[in-house]
């Protein structure tokens, strides 16, 4: 290999593949003297990469842990697991990474190969995801979030159809600013020029997402960001029922199963409160059920009513 960029690369993807590499082997690998493996090391040091080299006889070279994360070298398989793992969490499997997931998405996706971007297509094609027993809210296509994601990222005004509760579907023309998961469902903030204000848009409603190529200015928002706008919008039109349950167990435990969706607080070194606002009580049901200690519900009655009728009828299911 006698182009210094490619041999550099290829040195790159042998150090982020194993952990120690004798210097014959990676000079035999790249086909170099080991005085040419020096240069090459040195020039990856240059550009940051942390290589550290293991003096005498046996000596060799590893890449260390840096300051911060350097450019990866992915080979094809490698590319189609790091996309479909992202795509999984950007969908809400894994707790509290949807939003990083889909910002890693929007930088993933644009470069994949098409062979890569056929194979990682057929592998969703052919996958059926068990949904976890939080996840109520409705399932969002990755490439949907990929796209909406990408057009408020480069400013360019997005197009799509809308289908609102009640109405039957309609084009929209927005300039989009940002994506907010919130609670179980991802929504767009976005200035809509034909209505001359700004909206939310929920995206299980969007289809046939798209950009238009055309750019657009930023403007002001008119909130303090996107989430504050977003539930300012929600709270006009709902009023929410206040949960608040005290827990027997640590809070830390207790906001590792289910964290992202209450707001946990210490109430003693074994015991802490939850606390969520929702519009159905069986929602704060499956919540609590799944902190798999006893509980018992502070407010509001009604919780403790539905939980009675939930005992009754799980009492006569393991009965039968």
């Amino acid at each position: 290999m006698t182009d210094p960029t490619a041999r550099a690369l290829r040195l790159l993807s042998l150090l982020q593949g194993r952990r120690d590499w004798a210097g014959g082997d990676l000079a035999g690998r790249l086909g170099v003297s080991l005085r040419t493996l020096r240069r090459d090391v040195e020039r990856l040091r240059e550009l940051g990469y942390p290589v550290q080299a293991r003096p005498g006889v046996d000596g060799g070279y590893r890449l260390a842990a840096g300051a911060a994360l350097p450019p990866l070298v992915l080979d094809d398989d490698e590319a189609v697991a790091l996309t479909v793992a992202l795509q999984a969490a950007a969908a809400g499997a894994g707790a509290g990474m949807a939003e990083p997931s889909v910002r890693a998405l929007t930088k993933v996706v644009p470069v994949l190969p098409a062979r890569l971007r056929r194979r990682v297509e057929a592998l969703q094609a052919m996958t059926v995801p068990a949904a976890p027993w939080s996840d109520g809210g409705p399932a969002i296509d990755p490439q949907l979030l990929v796209a909406a994601a990408q057009a408020c990222r480069e400013g360019e005004r997005l197009a799509f159809t809308y289908t609102a509760a009640g109405r039957p579907p309609a084009g929209r023309l927005v300039e989009p600013h940002r994506l907010v998961p919130l609670g179980r469902r991802w929504y767009l903030v976005a200035y809509d020029p034909a209505r001359g204000d700004w909206r939310t848009f929920r995206l299980d409603r969007m289809s046939g997402v798209q950009g238009s190529g055309a750019r657009f200015a930023p403007r002001p928002l008119p909130a303090e960001d996107a989430a504050a706008f977003v539930r300012a919008g929600m709270d006009r039109f709902r009023t929410p029922t206040v949960v608040e349950a005290v827990v027997e167990a640590p809070a830390a435990v207790v906001r590792d199963r289910v964290g992202r969706w209450v707001r946990v607080t210490d109430d003693g070194p074994d015991r802490c409160r939850v606390h969520l606002e929702t519009d159905d009580l069986d929602w704060p049901a499956l919540v609590l059920g799944a902190v798999r200690a006893d509980f018992t519900v502070v407010a509001p009655a009604e919780l403790r009513e539905r939980l009675a009728e939930w005992s009754e009828r799980f009492a006569r299911a393991v009965a039968g």
